[in-house]
């Protein structure tokens, strides 16, 4: 084995454990973005758990973060609830920070 073969594989190992990383960052961002909307909605602890798993769930529909507000504006709007997409997408950017917070202090 040569170094370098052992820094491709140090480099491949980096890779997958920052793309899993960045994977669970999002998944822990939805799930907080799901249960802030919900406390806008009113929902009660047992739907506030239903509908932040339905948010990261709408993640998988499509790349990127437009699913997820899409399904965000809808049902906030559905609620009565007057939002836009701006106040969405800082919500997102508030709970990416926390979210990363969370897992790092986890680790």
């Amino acid at each position: 084995m040569t170094s370098f073969d052992d820094r491709e594989r140090a480099f491949e190992t980096k890779f997958a454990r920052d793309e899993d990383m960045q994977f669970r960052i999002h998944a822990r961002r939805n799930k907080l973005v799901g249960q802030w909307a919900a406390g806008l909605m009113g929902l009660t602890p047992e739907e506030t758990t239903a509908y932040a798993t339905s948010v990261v769930q709408a993640d998988f529909e499509e790349a990127g973060d437009d699913d997820v507000i899409r399904k965000l504006i809808g049902d906030l709007t559905g609620a009565q609830i007057d939002i836009d997409e701006a106040a969405i997408r800082q919500a997102l950017a508030d709970k990416t920070v926390e979210a990363r917070r969370q897992l790092m202090e986890s680790q």
